[in-house]
C-alpha cells in the first residue's frame, strides 16, 4: 500500500505533496529510453533495442533523477522512496513496513544476470518477461526482481543501466513489488577507480591501482564521465548476499563471503563498513576476494555450496560473475557477434553442482545471452 504526505514551509524549497498510488506519475523523462547516438550517449552495440523509438529529453534512459534535483540520501533499497515528480514536486512514497503482507502475498521472483552496460539487451530481456512495457516502465505489479550485480564495464552504457535499475526500484515499489540489486565486483571496481584513482594498493602480487584495474577490466570512460554522486551512494549501499524463497543470491561463485561474517547481516554490514572507512587497501581486498570464481564447478563444488548454504541459509545458490561458457569450457571471444562462428550458445541458466547452484551470467559481453529468469527453476 502506498500513502503520501505533503509538507512545505517558507523558504524550504520545493513542495512535497500528498500522493496516493493513483496520483503517482513517473516523470516524462523517466519513461522512454534514449535513442542510440544522441549527444552525450555512447553508441550501442548494434543489437536490436527495446522501446527506443521515442526521444528522451533527459539525455539517457532510466534517468529519473536530474543532476540538480537529487534527493538527499536517495537509495532505492530504503522503505521510504523520495521520487522527483512533475514540476519539481517531491513525492514521498511511504510503503508498508517490512513484514506487512502485500495483498495476495508476494509476487513471482525473478533474477537478472550480469548486464555489463548492455542496456538495449536488458530492456529487451525484461520486456520478454513482462516486467516492463514498451516504454521501459515497470509493468509487473507486485513481482520481485533481483539484479545479481555487474552493471557497468565492457558494454556501452553502464550508467544508463544503473539509472534504469534505480528508476524501476521506485516504480516497482509504487506498484507493490520491488526491484533490488546486489553488489558485484565491478561495482567495487568502479567505486575504487572513482575514489582512489592511481593510489597504489597492495594487490598481493605487487603494487596495483584501482584505475589501472578498472581500465584493464573493460572500464568505459563515458561511464566515468557520467558518474554522479547518486550513483556512488547507490552502489556503496548495495548488499552482497540475500536469501529469497530458499535461494541464496550472491554475485560471485566463491566461498570468500565466509571471510566477512557467519550470517547474511554480518556479511553485508562488514562490507558496508569497509566501504565507509574508505581505505584503499581494505576496499581492494574486498574487490580481490569477490573476483574469485569457479568454487562450485569442480569435484568439490557441491561441498562448497553446502558450506555456504549451511552458514547463510537457503537450499540453492544463484549467482552471476562467471560466464556460463567459461563454466562449460566453451570459451568464446569478446568480439564474436550473433550468428557468427566462435560465439557461445547460451539458452538459459546453468544448473550444476548436483543441482545446488544456478549460474546466471549468460556471457552477454561475448555475444551470449543476457538472462532474466523466474525462480524456482527445475533441474
Amino acid at each position: 500500500m502506498v500513502e503520501g504526505s505533503m509538507t512545505q514551509g517558507a523558504g524550504q524549497g520545493p513542495a512535497v505533496r500528498t500522493a496516493t498510488l493513483r496520483d503517482f506519475r513517473v516523470p516524462p523523462y523517466a519513461q522512454v529510453p534514449v535513442q542510440s547516438g544522441q549527444p552525450g550517449h555512447p553508441e550501442q552495440s548494434g543489437r536490436q533495442g527495446y522501446g527506443h523509438e521515442a526521444a528522451n529529453p533527459s539525455g539517457h534512459p532510466g534517468n529519473a533523477i536530474p543532476a540538480d534535483e537529487v534527493p538527499d540520501g536517495y537509495t532505492p533499497t530504503e522503505r521510504d522512496l523520495p521520487v522527483i515528480g512533475p514540476e519539481g514536486v517531491t513525492v514521498q512514497l511511504h510503503l508498508a513496513p517490512d513484514g506487512a503482507p502485500a495483498p495476495g502475498g508476494p509476487g513471482p521472483l525473478y533474477v537478472v544476470g550480469d548486464v555489463h552496460g548492455y542496456l538495449n539487451e536488458l530492456l529487451a530481456a525484461l520486456g520478454e518477461q513482462g516486467l516492463i512495457d514498451s516504454a521501459g516502465n515497470w509493468s509487473a505489479g507486485n513481482a520481485r526482481l533481483w539484479f545479481l550485480g555487474d552493471f557497468t564495464d565492457r558494454g556501452p552504457d553502464g550508467i544508463g543501466v544503473i539509472d534504469l535499475v534505480m528508476r524501476l526500484s521506485a516504480e516497482a515499489a509504487a506498484a507493490g513489488g520491488y526491484c533490488k540489486a546486489l553488489m558485484g565486483n565491478h561495482e567495487l571496481l568502479l567505486l575504487g577507480a572513482k575514489r582512489f584513482g592511481d593510489t597504489p594498493v597492495n594487490s598481493g602480487a605487487g603494487t596495483a591501482t584501482f584505475q589501472a584495474a578498472w581500465l584493464l577490466n573493460g572500464g568505459q570512460k563515458t561511464d566515468m564521465e557520467r558518474l554522479q554522486d547518486v550513483h556512488l551512494q547507490w552502489m556503496s549501499r548495495l548488499d552482497a548476499v540475500v536469501e529469497e524463497d530458499g535461494h541464496l543470491l550472491m554475485h560471485s561463485d566463491t566461498t570468500a563471503y565466509l571471510d566477512y561474517g557467519s550470517s547474511i547481516d554480518d556479511v553485508n554490514d562488514t562490507v558496508h563498513q569497509i566501504l565507509t572507512r574508505n581505505d584503499a587497501d581494505e576496499c581492494w581486498d574486498v574487490f580481490r576476494k569477490l573476483t574469485k570464481r569457479f568454487a562450485f564447478r569442480d569435484e568439490g563444488g557441491p561441498e562448497a555450496v553446502q558450506e555456504l548454504l549451511s552458514t547463510y541459509g537457503g537450499n540453492r545458490i544463484v549467482h552471476g560473475h562467471s560466464p556460463i561458457p567459461y563454466l562449460l569450457g566453451e570459451v568464446g571471444t569478446e568480439d564474436a557477434s550473433d550468428g557468427e562462428g566462435g560465439g557461445p550458445v547460451v539458452e538459459g541458466p546453468h544448473v550444476y553442482a548436483d543441482g545446488l547452484a544456478i549460474a546466471m551470467d549468460g556471457g552477454v559481453t561475448m555475444a551470449g545471452k543476457l538472462l532474466v529468469v523466474r525462480l524456482p527453476l527445475a533441474n
